[in-house]
């Protein structure tokens, strides 16, 4: 039997469903148990949507890359020679204090390294997770769209795009039902 609210499915010896508390239909004994109408056809159209989601993000983390490891590199190919020639001209501007230690440069850039592999990681964490249908997927693509927010324009569309659908009581007890489907 199903719960004619948010369709989770119900024991018989369930009175009111768990997730959104609205009493059970009594089954009369012998009949085939209802099944909420529509439901079958909501699934697939949000499975649908989850994969195709997952594959967004999978394509998110390769464009993410691989922008990423373009800047960095073109960072690092015009700091790494023509930065201290041009320290080395501007010492006279560095008179009233120290310099800038040399170690900066470099230091900033393997955070930067990390920070990239970091989040590229992040998005295809996200996507597996999404496909697969897994619980901790549907978490991480969360954290990962409310960090992507700030990424403009394709991350904000992407984060924008994985709350609304991952968000709300309706669409998590929908990824409820496509993980208990794929089990």
């Amino acid at each position: 039997m199903y719960c004619s609210g948010c369709g989770l499915a119900l024991a018989p010896e369930h009175r009111f469903c768990p997730q959104c508390g609205r009493p059970a239909a009594t089954p009369i004994p012998g009949a085939p148990s209802p099944t909420v109408p529509g439901m079958e056809s909501q699934l697939e159209n949000y499975a649908g949507n989850v994969k195709l989601l997952g594959i967004v993000w999978f394509i998110y983390a390769g464009f993410s890359m691989l922008t990423g490891l373009a800047g960095l590199a073109f960072v690092n190919a015009f700091l790494s020679g023509q930065f201290s020639a041009w320290m080395q001209s501007q010492q006279g501007q560095w008179a009233h204090g120290p310099m800038p230690p040399m170690w900066l440069v470099p230091a900033i850039l393997h955070s930067a390294w990390v920070f990239l592999a970091l989040r590229s990681g992040l998005a295809l964490v996200a996507g597996w997770g999404l496909i697969e249908h897994k619980q901790w997927g549907r978490i991480v693509a969360i954290v990962a769209a409310f960090l992507g927010l700030l990424r403009i324009p394709f991350g904000t569309a992407l984060g924008i795009w994985t709350l609304i659908l991952l968000l709300g009581y309706r669409n998590s007890s929908l990824y409820e039902q496509l993980r208990a489907s794929r089990s």
